[in-house]
């Protein structure tokens, strides 16, 4: 893991790294930096589809309850309007669409996002105390195909960092 003073030297090499061939890599920032994305060369994230779909899933659900309770269960003659009186059921609907969108982007974002995850090995890491205040980390995983200890040790240091630390797995 290579530790980098500046936003732009970690995106640099992380462009770097992926140029060399590395795939399962990982960077730490205590900012939002939008040029790492691509320089990780992380694909785009699926929680808006599945916003969506928890949006419509949830509409059609309270639409369904709706017309099952007017209509099927409970149907009672109110001042002559007919059962299935869809004005009526926009309220409900649009509730259960913002709760079924709302709910799936809270366990879509957990879900994504591999959490809970109480335990990582780059916690073992004095200096990635620093990953959240002023410090920015590239980490290459020992899964990557071209990894190998003494020459991605190489490339890291190449790279110009503050540091260079193994992480135990």
């Amino acid at each position: 893991m290579a530790e980098f003073e500046t936003p732009t030297a970690l995106v640099s090499a992380a462009e770097r790294a992926r140029l060399a061939g590395y795939r399962h890599m990982d960077a730490y920032s205590p900012i939002p930096i939008e040029e790492l994305n691509e320089a990780l060369g992380l694909r785009r994230t699926r929680l808006p589809m599945l916003v969506l779909l928890g949006g419509i899933v949830g509409g059609m659900s309270g639409y369904a309850l709706e017309y099952w309770s007017q209509t099927m269960a409970y149907p009672l003659n109110i001042g002559g309007r007919p059962f299935h009186s869809w004005p009526h059921f926009i309220p409900v609907t649009f509730e259960t669409t913002v709760l079924g969108a709302a709910l799936s982007a809270f366990v879509g974002m957990w879900a994504l996002n591999k959490l809970p995850m109480p335990y990582h090995p780059v916690f073992n890491v004095p200096a990635f105390v620093r990953a959240s205040r002023d410090r920015f980390f590239l980490c290459i995983e020992t899964t990557d195909p071209r990894f190998d200890r003494h020459a991605t040790a190489q490339f890291l240091q190449s790279l110009h960092p503050v540091g260079v630390t193994e992480v135990a797995q």
